[in-house]
């Protein structure tokens, strides 16, 4: 264990509220919930104003809407949060290389390897995180983050939820087990709802109350291997180092045909073997997916590659599968395919798939050079205005959607370097007006 607080993690709060709040002005100390906002829409994040009324991650949006029906209920715009991370995640690697993100809006830092002059005292951990987050709400146009310093990661993740909004907590050497004593035993990684029911069995609430139960009578509840990783938490044993990890940008699958191919059936199965590889990749390297791909090679070794970008993340075989199949239907096979793959890009540690569940993918088609040949089905697929997606009019400049229905659509004319703009309505084939 280290003999200062040296790990810090920081979370960025309220991430997906809090961007749409930064760019849109009308809706700053306003409730606003992100997520999916079909009937089957989960909670992705809501605003701490939204917060207010119960609202959730992960509670059903029609739920949100009762509780609170005046929020603002917008779907997820992942361009604006990978930049938002991104900038955050360059404040970050400028104090230390030992940067470990977790999501787009948290990671650890690893301050023992500081390339900027670090004081591990108090006060110079204090003057620390002030000019840190000053940083990072430089670099984000006013983003406020949480952050947590602590002897271990366990510790510094615990430590950054204490004082939330935009606050900071240092958890000095050697109070740590006290600092956990009176939490619940759900602070503990890995102990979820199924683990806690089998604690509470055996009169274990906190984590205090694990230092009052053997490993013996833990392994009987749990299984030995997590008994064993419950007692060394409850004492704050935790070793783990900070760990960059280096960027993926993709992963693939293809097979070359020892003869040409021309079976859709056959071509079928063999796709849906490659999504489920694909798959099994990401999820072992805990990433996920916002872009699947195809690549068919003709018999005159002529190249044609697909691709569709989801409105969210996924590393689920049916979802990889489904859009591949999709894909493929677009291509002409007839003369036959010589090689056949399956990619997935545009890779993420964060998953939102099952929270945009609702909504459907937007397509982006694209070709290799000799492939001349259009993708009608792509062509046909119409914009779909969403509540809370950029649009821009040639007349009226950038603006988001406010709502849409029955052929129109309700506009919003702000940005976030704007004060709170008019609204407008369109036509949804008025030609002037576009997402972006």
């Amino acid at each position: 264990m280290r003999p200062q607080a040296s790990v810090l993690h920081l979370d960025l709060d309220a991430f997906f509220a809090s961007v749409e709040q930064r760019d849109k002005p009308s809706l700053r100390g306003k409730p606003v919930v992100v997520g999916g906002v079909g009937q089957r829409g989960v909670v992705a994040t809501a605003s701490y104003e939204a917060r207010a009324f119960g609202i959730r991650s992960a509670m059903p949006a029609h739920e949100a809407r009762r509780r609170c029906a005046h929020a603002a209920f917008l779907v997820g715009r992942f361009g604006a949060y990978r930049e938002a991370s991104a900038a955050v995640m360059a404040v970050l690697h400028s104090w230390s290389p030992r940067v470990e993100p977790l999501s787009l809006d948290e990671a650890f830092v690893d301050l023992l390897a500081a390339t900027r002059p670090v004081d591990l005292s108090t006060a110079g951990l204090t003057e620390l995180v002030g000019t840190l987050k000053a940083e990072v709400a430089a670099a984000t146009h006013g983003l406020t983050a949480s952050v947590g310093v602590a002897s271990s990661k366990f510790l510094a993740k615990i430590a950054s939820e204490l004082d939330k909004p935009d606050g900071c907590y240092i958890v000095q050497p050697g109070t740590e087990v006290q600092l956990l004593d009176p939490m619940r035993v759900g602070v503990i990684p890995g102990v979820g709802p199924v683990s806690q029911e089998k604690l509470h069995r055996i009169g274990v609430h906190t984590v205090g109350d694990l230092h009052r139960v053997s490993t013996d009578e833990l392994a009987q509840a749990v299984g030995r291997t997590h008994a064993q990783a419950l007692a060394e938490l409850a004492y704050a044993r935790d070793d783990r180092p900070v760990e960059p990890v280096r960027e993926t940008k993709s992963i693939s699958v293809e097979d070359t045909f020892e003869h040409d191919l021309v079976d859709r059936t056959a071509l079928g199965t063999i796709l849906l073997t490659q999504a489920r590889q694909v798959a099994r990749r990401l999820s072992e390297a805990q990433l996920f997916a916002r872009t699947v791909s195809i690549k068919v090679r003709r018999h005159d070794f002529t190249t044609i590659t697909r691709s569709r970008t989801l409105l969210s993340a996924t590393d689920r075989t049916d979802v990889i599968a489904s859009v591949s199949a999709s894909l493929l239907g677009a291509v002409d096979v007839t003369s036959g395919v010589r090689l056949l793959g399956v990619g997935a890009a545009g890779l993420t540690t964060v998953l939102q798939e099952e929270l945009f569940a609702a909504e459907t993918p937007t397509e982006s088609d694209q070709a290799d050079t000799e492939d001349t040949g259009r993708d009608e089905a792509a062509e046909a697929v119409a914009p779909r205005w969403l509540p809370g997606l950029d649009v821009e009019h040639t007349a009226y400049g950038r603006g988001w959607v406010w709502g849409s229905g029955l052929g129109r659509v309700t506009v919003r004319f702000e940005t976030r370097d704007t004060p709170p703009g008019p609204v407008r309505t369109f036509s949804t084939e008025d030609p002037d007006l576009r997402l972006i």
